[in-house]
């Protein structure tokens, strides 16, 4: 009998009552129920997120920031509340606390008091950062507690980017205060710079003011010497002229008697002496006409300088917006050609307080001429007129005297005028002195507030001035630098559909490994009459691999056009593919159990466990411990998880070929290994007569 006609015999007992078809049903519906209840369990969890009670506890009690209210608690409140994330409920904190504790609330979200003072101030001179507070409970579900670490991983992301945006809108406000300030500078640097433009030209006034000062006051300074010198020479000649006229009137008072005679016989002598008296006297009343008209031009001169220096004093330092660096230098000018102009004024003044004196010392120098020319003429008649000369003579002695003392006066006044202006030459020229160094250092000010300007005019035009516009695109640009463009190749939908090529293979490897509970993995009418090795293996397995491709084709069918909706980018591949998995499953299983006996089941399932463990069916394999890394290459799971995931979700099909080699190579050495089984099986043994192990 071929390996068809026994196959069909295996599979025609389930006909003969109602239990046999009931078990035929539950093998065909096992892997089912086994794959889609599984799958259905946790089909899309996370479009049901929003079913889970979790607590949220807004504390904080706003900011105030430059103005305007900030609210940031409320604001994420109301987003959270208006979002399907979990399902909120608005409580206390400690609501929150003793619900999260006792399982009423899966997780709680806590915005402090302070949130949004905390992210206001970063805008502010002393930034802090905002805190959310998480609380999660392991105890109540370890995978809730995940989800919200992402979730919440999104809303810190927010609120920090929303947080920022205010931090560098205020860098970006500042740049443009910094701008506006700066242009300011250097409109103010360009007043100073023309200002110090104005003060070096009136410092180049100054100097050429003081240069002609100190040719006036050099020339007051050798007028005033000259008169002191004539003084001198005045008071010396008045002095021997004084005491001459005493001598003379001692003589003359002594001697008049005498010199009657005398005088007669020697007129003509006595006219020549007269004579010479009367041309001193016109010579000292010709030096005293002078003396007014030099002391007053002296301090006129005195007096223009002097005010120049004031007048200039009072434009670089007094009345100007910037004084001058070398204002204390002028000032010391000015006030020392004050001095010498009092000094002159005051030699002026001495020598107009004693006009009248003078003008009596010229009228008796003058008396004293025309007496002497009276007395030369009237020599030849002194005898006669010797008691008038006497008397005349006391006279002129007693003018003389006072000629004398007023002479004496006059160039003591002088000495001090002299002084005067000696020190002021000296003054106006280290006033001189001084603005010529000004002139040198405004000169080098000019040069640096020029440059000054400049400089801030370029800082100015280097510093932006951003619009509202660009600052608002700027600050949103560097409040979130870094976006996520995410782009996924051959997503799947859910999360039923992305663990489906997990759990399909488990299913029907778990119907094969039942389908050998019910149907024998060698036919014993087979056996028993010496059938072929490969037609008893054959016969064993063609059964439970029509079953499972019956299995496939009907989990496939529900999980598609049921409410689940699994699409699958080859539905036809996936089919052919299930087919050929469900055969090298069976094949597998069929040895274990025809090789082993009782103990292939315990078999059956360690290499069910150690598939599980290795497929990489959920976490990459590469995150398992070397063992399960080891075995990952060498079991067929593998491949099947490999070759579901293309087909169902999409990609590349070369590792569909691949599994569909491995998953060939593993049901043709099952095959192969289940005959030689078979062969050995038809010899009959103690062993298998009394098995040491039966289930």
């Amino acid at each position: 009998m071929r390996a068809p006609k026994l196959a069909a015999l295996e599979l025609r007992r389930f006909g003969r009552g109602r239990m046999p078809r009931a078990a035929l049903v539950a093998l065909l519906l096992l892997p089912l129920l086994y794959g889609a209840l599984y799958l259905w369990s946790f089909w899309d969890p996370y479009s049901r997120l929003d079913k889970i009670p979790v607590a949220l506890v807004n504390a904080d009690r706003g900011a105030t920031v430059q103005g305007h209210k900030l609210t940031a608690g409320d604001d994420i409140a109301r987003k959270l509340l208006d979002s399907d994330t979990f399902e909120w409920h608005e409580t206390s904190d400690a609501e929150a606390r003793s619900g999260v504790e006792d399982g009423t609330y899966y997780l709680s979200l806590t915005m402090p008091a302070d949130f949004s003072e905390r992210i206001a101030s970063s805008s502010g001179g002393d930034p802090e950062t905002g805190a959310l507070r998480v609380r999660t409970n392991d105890a109540n579900n370890y995978i809730v507690s995940q989800i919200s670490r992402t979730v919440f991983s999104e809303v810190r992301a927010a609120a920090s980017t929303k947080a920022s945006r205010g931090f560098y809108d205020n860098i970006f406000i500042s740049f443009s205060d910094i701008h506006g300030e700066t242009v300011k500078a250097a409109k103010g640097a360009d007043t100073i710079d023309k200002g110090i433009g104005d003060a070096k030209k009136g410092t180049e006034s100054l100097t050429k003011g003081l240069a002609k000062a100190k040719k006036g006051s050099s020339a007051l300074k050798t007028g005033v010497t000259k008169l002191d010198n004539g003084a001198k020479t005045l008071e010396t000649g008045a002095g021997e002229l004084a005491e001459g006229t005493q001598a003379l009137a001692d003589k003359a008072v002594q001697v008049s008697a005498k010199v009657r005679p005398f005088l007669k016989e020697h007129g003509k002598e006595i006219g020549q002496v007269s004579q010479l008296v009367a041309d001193a006297a016109e010579k000292a009343s010709d030096d005293l006409d002078k003396l007014p008209e030099a002391a007053a031009t002296a301090a006129t001169k005195a007096r223009a300088a002097s005010d120049t220096l004031a007048a200039d004093y009072k434009l670089r330092c007094t009345d100007a917006t910037l004084p001058a660096a070398d204002c204390p230098a002028l000032k010391k000018a000015a006030d020392a050609a004050d001095t010498a102009a009092d000094v002159a004024q005051s030699v002026n003044t001495l020598v107009k307080n004693h006009t009248t004196d003078l003008e009596t010392l010229g009228g008796r120098l003058d008396d004293l001429h025309t007496k002497a020319l009276w007395l030369a003429g009237k020599a030849p008649n002194l005898a006669g007129d010797l008691d008038t000369a006497v008397a005349k003579i006391k006279a002129l002695n007693t003018g003389a005297h006072k000629v004398a003392a007023g002479a004496k006066t006059l160039h003591t006044g002088l000495t001090t005028a002299k002084s005067g202006a000696s020190t002021l030459d000296t003054g106006i020229g280290t006033a001189h002195e001084g603005a010529n160094t000004l002139d040198g250092g405004l000169f080098k000010l000019a040069d640096g507030s020029g440059k000054l300007a400049g400089g801030l005019h370029k800082g100015a035009g280097k510093i932006p001035d951003y619009g509202k516009r660009d600052r608002d695109a700027r600050t949103e640009v560097m409040a979130d630098p870094v976006r996520l463009a995410s782009q996924s190749l051959h997503k799947a939908p859910n999360y039923g559909t992305g663990f489906a090529p997990y759990f399909i293979p488990l299913s029907l490897w778990v119907g094969a490994m039942v389908g050998y509970m019910l149907i024998q993995p060698l036919n014993r009418r087979a056996l028993a009459v010496g059938a072929s090795a490969w037609r008893v293996a054959l016969a064993g397995w063609l059964p439970v691999a029509a079953i499972g491709a019956l299995q496939a084709t009907l989990l496939l069918s529900v999980l598609h056009w049921s409410s689940l909706g699994l699409h699958m980018a080859r539905a036809a591949g996936t089919v052919g593919f299930l087919v050929l998995v469900t055969a090298c499953f069976a094949a597998i299983v069929q040895w274990l159990n025809a090789q082993f006996g009782p103990a292939g089941r315990i078999l059956v399932l360690v290499l069910l466990m150690l598939q599980l463990t290795s497929a990489g069916g959920t976490y990459p394999v590469q995150t398992s411990p070397a063992f399960f890394n080891a075995l990952h290459p060498f079991l067929p799971m593998t491949y099947v998880v490999a070759g579901l995931r293309r087909l169902i979700t999409g990609g590349g099909i070369g590792p569909v070929w691949e599994a569909c080699t491995v998953l060939t190579a593993f049901t043709v050495a099952a095959l192969a290994l289940t005959a030689w089984s078979a062969r050995r099986k038809q010899v009959w043994s103690l062993d298998r007569l009394h098995p040491e192990l039966s289930l």
